[in-house]
């Protein structure tokens, strides 16, 4: 399936799209990686076992994007997959929450995947079809505390995707969305506090959580199974994807709980009330 292909992952750099590139990369994929960190793409190619790009580019620099598109295109002429990973996170109460935080926010994890997402789309279909992987989030599922930000363009991320898979399903497209929970990266540390500066330390739930190397396995696993939606969490962060649509209320009742019994607090978020 991914043999000889040509798949183009942002945010390769590291965690999720590093462990991406080299499961695909194993499988006989071959790789156009994105990002900021050049120097960091590089280090990531030269541990592939085929061929790759390394393609740096602002993500949320839309009008670059067409180029980009071009330029990946061009390199193997063609594009099989496209993985929407790169993005950032958040831990802050909303009511302490700059306005500039959710813009930051909306702006990488939602426009510039869909940006980058629509000035492929026509390249795609028009070879006839492919395969989009969108990296959500069980945040973009259910809202958790500190995540209003995040949550917000996580779950647009889903509907997009969502009507995507719909209209293009006759004409060859296929879409994943992967919801993850806690995967032990740096997207706890990279994420911004609620004056929109990098928080600088870490969750233990993602210290403690999934392997990149293993996320990537499910993700790859279920491509091969042409699965459409993944959730890839255990434990508590599965039961709040599940409860969302079976149960809202209840799950309601526990996010307020978790709050009021200091979540916040658990999470290094000082209390401003």
């Amino acid at each position: 399936m991914f043999e000889g292909k040509v798949w183009w992952i942002t945010g390769a750099s590291s965690g999720i799209g590093a462990a991406l590139a080299q499961a695909l990369s194993g499988a006989g994929a071959k790789l156009i990686l994105s990002g900021r960190n050049v120097g960091a793409l590089e280090e990531v190619k030269a541990q592939l076992k085929t061929d790759a790009l390394v393609l740096p580019f602002e993500a949320t620099d839309y009008a670059a994007l067409p180029g980009a598109v071009e330029t990946a295109w061009t390199w193997a002429g063609r594009v099989d997959g496209l993985v929407n990973n790169a993005g950032i996170s958040q831990r802050s109460m909303a009511v302490d929450t700059v306005f500039d935080v959710y813009q930051k926010i909306i702006a990488i994890d939602l426009l510039a995947p869909i940006a980058l997402t629509q000035a492929l789309l026509p390249k795609m279909v028009g070879a006839g079809g492919g395969q989009i992987v969108a990296i959500s989030s069980v945040a973009g599922i259910a809202g958790p505390p500190l995540r209003s930000a995040y949550s917000a363009a996580k779950a647009g991320l889903i509907g997009y995707n969502d009507s995507l898979r719909a209209e293009t399903a006759h004409q060859g497209m296929k879409v994943l969305v992967v919801a993850p929970g806690s995967v032990k990266t740096n997207v706890s540390k990279n994420a911004l506090d609620g004056s929109a500066n990098a928080r600088g330390f870490s969750d233990t739930a993602i210290d403690n959580g999934m392997p990149a190397e293993e996320a990537a396995r499910r993700i790859l696993e279920a491509l091969k199974g042409g699965v459409r939606e993944l959730v890839l969490a255990e434990g508590m962060e599965a039961e709040i994807a599940r409860l969302r649509r079976a149960d809202p209320d209840k799950l309601f009742d526990l996010m307020a709980q978790m709050v009021a019994q200091g979540y916040a607090q658990q999470m290094g978020v000082k209390d401003k009330s």
